[in-house]
């Protein structure tokens, strides 16, 4: 391909004082590459105004294009903003924080370029919290049940992908969303390298233990039904065990004719039963909650500004 165009895409939330930085070390990195590209900034409606110094970058070069969503949307669809707006033939997707490093990028694309569709940085040694690791070790192997395929834990955000796999990826429009398995769904040829993790720059994660168990469940049962058929096979096993239950008490009742009825073991049975109704009514509920929200149509994103934006896909 002659002069390809690149497009490297930034959700930017929480870590404005990175952001000059992470503009000099890209910008470094990418035009020993090529010199056709584009740095695309999206503002997830950054409490620290991130805004404004995106706007700066953005007068400075050219080759800066910043959007700025009506009001935070979240990680995922701040991504798919960019995506949406990307006109390279190679995208790149990294966070802002410069706990991805550009100085990895060629690495990347030296990978693509072995015939691959999509390349993942693979964080082998992580700079996050023990406890942010072990939950996302955990949630990887409940996804990877539920959906019958294996997921690596190690992989990140951080990758390149050629212009066919974020066409493909763009057509998903899912509310609930998953940058990584999305991709790896589509079925593109794939591959990982190892990268260097670095610490985050600065600031702290906007997700908190509440928030990314919330991120957790919505995933699960957005991209699963296997919650529903455990939930069936759950039902048909206890059918059969209270069927035999009420047999040995049959024979227990005619061959000894003066037992007394106990008032316990009614009780019990009955919370157990109220329990697993009001348990199985819920999960229920919830994907009757995901298709009550995906019904409606609404935009994934609202875009409020854009600069630069010289382009039309």
């Amino acid at each position: 391909m002659k002069n390809p165009k690149f497009s490297i895409v930034i959700p930017v939330y929480g870590c404005k004082a990175a952001l000059e930085e992470l503009y000099t070390r890209l910008t470094k990195v990418i035009t020993t590459i090529t010199k056709n590209y584009e740095i695309i900034l999206v503002n997830d409606a950054c409490p620290q105004n991130s805004w404004e110094t995106i706007e700066q970058l953005c007068t400075k070069d050219k080759h800066v294009k910043g959007i700025e969503l009506s009001r935070n949307f979240g990680q995922m669809k701040a991504i798919l903003a960019g995506l949406d707006n990307a006109n390279g033939d190679y995208i790149i997707v990294m966070d802002c924080d410069l706990q991805d490093k550009p100085e990895e990028i060629p690495k990347l694309f030296g990978k693509l370029n072995e015939g691959y569709d999509i390349v993942f940085a693979k964080r082998s040694s992580r700079k996050d919290k023990k406890r942010k690791i072990l939950i996302a070790k955990i949630f990887y192997k409940i996804y990877s049940f539920t959906v019958g395929q294996k997921y690596d834990p190690e992989l990140c955000n951080f990758c390149i992908a050629r212009r066919n796999v974020i066409n493909a990826y763009c057509q998903m429009r899912e509310e609930h969303r998953a940058f990584v398995m999305y991709l790896q769904w589509l079925g593109f040829k794939q591959a990982s390298v190892s990268v260097e993790h670095s610490k985050r720059k600065s600031g702290k994660s906007s997700y908190s233990l509440k928030k990314r168990l919330k991120l957790a469940l919505e995933i699960l049962l957005s991209q699963s039904d296997k919650f529903l058929r455990l939930l069936v096979g759950f039902g048909i096993n206890l059918s059969v065990l209270s069927f035999i239950a009420i047999i040995i008490l049959i024979i227990c009742h005619i061959n000894i004719p003066d037992q007394v009825p106990g008032w316990t073991s009614t009780i019990a049975a009955i919370c157990l039963m109220g329990g697993i109704n009001i348990a199985v009514t819920g999960i229920v509920g919830l994907y009757v909650g995901n298709i009550f929200v995906q019904v409606k149509e609404r935009p994934l994103y609202i875009i409020r500004t854009k600069l630069n934006d010289r382009e039309k896909k």
